[in-house]
């Protein structure tokens, strides 16, 4: 999967998931206005698309007054990552935390209000 999330400040959000969290821009497309239009950055095996909003078309139309969003990403290290993200200002919600179920997590906003939790419980799929 690879939630696709609008943000006012397309170029800023992405500074944010590169520098903070620890993603790399695969890519990114821009329109001739200068606004990101779509980018793919990643972290580990997955990735998320961020644009601009208020861009035009469909999708932008749908995703109008929608989020903001939650996102899950599995990392090696919580501990690491949340130091990263909160030496980069990152709102912190909820400090690296054991989970009863085993995991270990913690809780970050972005800078337009997505919730973003890091953590090492993944998914089984395909069992």
């Amino acid at each position: 999967m690879y939630p696709t999330l609008l943000y006012t400040d397309a170029e800023a959000a992405l500074k944010q998931l590169t520098d903070a969290f620890g993603f790399t821009a695969l890519t990114v497309y821009e329109g001739e206005d200068g606004l990101i239009q779509h980018a793919e950055p990643a972290l580990g095996i997955g990735a998320v698309m961020p644009g601009s909003r208020g861009r035009g078309g469909r999708f932008d139309e749908a995703m109008h007054g929608a989020g903001p969003a939650g996102v899950d990403i599995v990392v090696d290290d919580v501990d690491a990552h949340h130091r990263r993200a909160a030496e980069h200002g990152v709102e912190i919600l909820v400090p690296p935390t054991d989970q009863d179920y085993g995991a270990r997590d913690y809780m970050a906003r972005d800078a337009e209000g997505d919730i973003w939790s890091f953590g090492t419980y993944a998914p089984r799929l395909g069992d």
